[in-house]
């Protein structure tokens, strides 16, 4: 059950919001070093939305798995066989979708070409990769009431495997529905790194056969067990390199030295955390440091605006912005049905 906290704070629609808005701010520093981000739009701290406010596939694959659950969930209780479609439909309109032209992640585009077929969808996953796109979309999973754990847990890894089936993906797509969830419910952030590395610990050797079915079976892995708890071992070590660096984070230093460019997975969901952490309450300023990175800047941000949203909820970010932000209505609209 939500606590009162959570109702009146609107976390599913901060958390909705804040991720569109990491992704506008993001989009035009990717693949720039931080000197060159600078020397073009400014001191880090000073950063403005761009204008207009256009995100990327990050923000248009979130979409399409929430308008996919929220399908699922409106035709019954959510299992596998109730998610599969609805999402894999989803990420099919994506894919020849017309406004699928910002510079989306080459898994997601040969998994979604392959899933636009009769084959089994663990056949169109693409086993060898654990790209950010895995997780850049996953925080619906967090953000959706009523749920198990087990649901969220196999939802977000479920989610991930449709396009990017290597053990690290899952895990670390879990990991970050997980801090969604739990920042969404009133989880202290300072204790946030700790509660994910216990997860991370209880989850190792737990594989979910009813939501992956026979994917681990497209590895070297010998076993379903071996096949996962690799991907839990590669979240648990970059865990422990973001809990150092939060002991000594100089938040004027670009955070992808400590923790990773985030073009993976693992990556991606440490050096966000990091910029979350180092402002907890200070939502834009840890918007625009997750921008201004030398790695995967709009995938960083994003992820950063997810959590940041789920803590502080739809008050944490500027009127300006958020009443600009491309998609504002679709993001809106689900975030009113999580929130209600």
């Amino acid at each position: 059950m939500r606590t009162t906290r959570t109702i009146t704070k609107q976390a599913a629609t901060g958390s909705l919001i804040g991720l569109a808005l990491g992704d506008a701010l993001g989009f035009p520093t990717e693949f720039n070093d931080v000197p060159r981000i600078l020397a073009t739009f400014g001191p880090w701290r000073e950063m403005s939305l761009p204008r207009p406010a256009i995100v990327t596939d990050d923000t248009q694959m979130t979409l399409a798995l929430g308008r996919g659950i929220r399908t699922a969930m409106d035709r019954g209780v959510l299992v596998a066989s109730r998610l599969t479609g609805p999402v894999r439909e989803e990420f099919v309109q994506w894919y020849h979708s017309p406004d699928n032209n910002r510079a989306p992640g080459n898994t997601c585009l040969v998994a979604c070409e392959k899933l636009d077929s009769d084959l089994p969808w663990q056949e169109a996953s693409q086993v060898g990769s654990k790209g950010c796109g895995a997780n850049m979309r996953v925080a619906p999973v967090g953000l959706v009431p009523g749920l198990s754990e087990e649901q969220r847990a196999g939802a977000a890894q479920l989610q991930a495997a449709l396009t990017h089936g290597h053990p690290t993906a899952l895990a670390a797509s879990d990991l970050t529905a997980r801090a969604v969830f739990l920042l969404a419910h009133g989880a202290e952030p300072m204790g946030l790194v700790g509660q994910l590395r216990s997860y991370a610990y209880e989850m190792r050797n737990h594989y979910y056969h009813h939501w992956l079915g026979n994917l681990w079976t497209y590895s070297h892995d010998p076993t379903p067990e071996a096949f996962i708890a690799r991907g839990w071992d590669e979240c648990l070590q970059i865990l422990e390199r973001l809990a150092t660096a939060l002991r000594t984070a100089n938040p004027e230093t670009d955070p992808c030295l400590a923790t990773g460019d985030g073009w993976i997975a693992e990556e991606a969901l440490a050096t966000a955390l990091l910029c979350f952490l180092m402002f907890p309450e200070e939502p834009v300023t840890a918007l625009r440091r997750a921008a201004c990175t030398k790695g995967d800047s709009d995938s960083i941000a994003c992820l950063a605006g997810a959590f940041a949203g789920a803590h502080l909820g739809a008050g944490a970010w500027p009127k300006e912005w958020s009443e600009r932000i491309e998609y504002r209505s679709d993001l809106m609209s689900l975030g009113a049905l999580w929130d209600s």
